[in-house]
C-alpha cells in the first residue's frame, strides 16, 4: 500500500478545488476536507461556531487563525483521517501553513497541488454557481484576499519541495489526471 497522502489543495476561489477534492477522495479512499463547506454547514446548525464565523464569511473576509485550527485539529483527529487526508480551503496564510506542520510534526503535508486558472474564468465560473454568497463584488473580493494572503503558500510549499503546479484550465478528467499523477497514482 502506498503511504498515506496528507495533500493541501491551493488554488484561487472557482478554480475547482471542491470538484477535485471529491474525485480523489474516491480515488484515494480518504477524506476531503473543505474548510469552507465545515464553516457553512456550521452557519446553517446555527452553532455557536457557526454564529462566530456567519458575519466574517458575509463580507468575504476570511475566518481568523486560531478557529480554523481549532475546526481542523478536531476534523484531522477524527479516525478517517488516520489514513491521509486533503485538505481544501486550509491553509490560507503563512501563520495558519506554520501552525498546520506544528500540528502534523513527524508527518508533514505530503504533496500540495497548486491549481492554476485565468482569473477571468474564474470570476465566471463562481458567479454562474449561483450561491447567495457569490455576487461580483464578494467574488472580486476573495479573488484580492487570495493574492494577498494565499499566494505566499507556492514559495512555502516550493521550498519544502512538497508543491505541484497543476493547469485547472482543462476538462474536470484532464485535471484529476494531473492531480493523480502528481500523488504517484495511476490515473
Amino acid at each position: 500500500m502506498a503511504s498515506a497522502h496528507r495533500v493541501v489543495l491551493l488554488g484561487p476561489p472557482g478554480s475547482g478545488k471542491g470538484t477535485q477534492g471529491e474525485v480523489l477522495s474516491k480515488r484515494l479512499s480518504i477524506p476531503a476536507i473543505s474548510t469552507g463547506e465545515m464553516l457553512r454547514s456550521a452557519v446553517a446548525q446555527g452553532s455557536e461556531l457557526g454564529r462566530r464565523v456567519e458575519g466574517i464569511m458575509q463580507s468575504g473576509s476570511l475566518v481568523d487563525d486560531g478557529t480554523m485550527l481549532e475546526v481542523v485539529r478536531e476534523r484531522l483527529a477524527q479516525d478517517d483521517a488516520q489514513r491521509g487526508f486533503l485538505l481544501d480551503g486550509f491553509p490560507r496564510t503563512l501563520a495558519q501553513a506554520e501552525s498546520l506542520g506544528l500540528l502534523l510534526g513527524e508527518e508533514p503535508i505530503s504533496t500540495v497541488l497548486s491549481v492554476e486558472v485565468p482569473e477571468e474564468e474564474l470570476v465566471r465560473r463562481m458567479v454562474g454557481r449561483g450561491r447567495n454568497d457569490d455576487t461580483p463584488e464578494v467574488v472580486r473580493e476573495r479573488q484580492r484576499i487570495y493574492h494577498e494572503q494565499t499566494e505566499p503558500l507556492i514559495g512555502y510549499y516550493r521550498a519544502r519541495g512538497a508543491l505541484r503546479t497543476i493547469d485547472g484550465f482543462r476538462p474536470i478528467g484532464e485535471v484529476t489526471a494531473q492531480m493523480l499523477a502528481a500523488l504517484g497514482e495511476q490515473g
